[in-house]
């Protein structure tokens, strides 16, 4: 089993990377936040690699941090949870904020997840609740004020025509690294990334 692969990004398309070790491209789907962070095509990348085996075909699903790679193999240990629908999780929420979100029973913010209804939430919350690690102190959670802020961000978004779902991601990464609290500046910054 392949575990980790150290390379060169040779071709990115949503949500797969094409990474050189040696002269040889792998395929590696990925979730966007590692998607995000590799770097355009030339870039050095290691990544943390979950080999899945199937009869027709062998995936190689690729992660930067180790708590990504423990959310997917958690996640594809839920019933009715595959790998696609894993990435897909982590496509739409930040890691720290679905562990919070799991030991919180926060089915509110899970349903927002695309690809994720009301049960596969509730079964989220009933299998992984006591499984998953505590947020570091870094990743304590938001102010009530930053909750505000972040719902008045998406209500903006929405009027300007962006998908609740395409934008949550986009949103929750502006305010963790923001400096300020100020919305007109936040705004401006998540509209600069959405047309990066």
């Amino acid at each position: 089993m392949i575990a980790h692969l150290t390379g060169t990004v040779l071709e990115k398309h949503v949500p797969r990377l094409v990474v050189d070790v040696a002269g040889i491209g792998y395929e590696v789907l990925v979730p966007m936040s590692t998607y995000y962070t590799v770097g355009d095509p030339g870039t050095r990348v290691a990544l943390r690699i979950h080999t899945h085996v199937r009869e027709d075909a062998i995936q190689l699903f690729g992660f930067q941090t180790p708590l990504e790679i423990d959310l997917f193999e958690r996640l594809i240990a839920v019933s009715g949870i595959g790998p696609k629908v894993a990435l897909s999780v982590l496509s739409g929420i930040e890691p720290p904020e679905l562990v919070r979100a799991v030991r919180q029973s926060d089915l509110a913010r899970l349903v927002r997840i695309p690809g994720i209804g009301r049960k596969t939430a509730e079964r989220l919350v009933l299998e992984l609740r006591d499984k998953l690690p505590a947020p570091a102190a870094d990743e304590a959670p938001a102010e009530a004020s930053d909750a505000g802020l972040r719902d008045d961000l998406l209500s903006a978004l929405a009027n300007l025509g962006y998908q609740r779902g395409a934008v949550d991601k986009t949103v929750d990464r502006v305010l963790r690294d923001a400096a300020t609290h100020d919305f007109d500046p936040l705004l401006r910054a998540v509209l600069k990334d959405l047309t990066r």
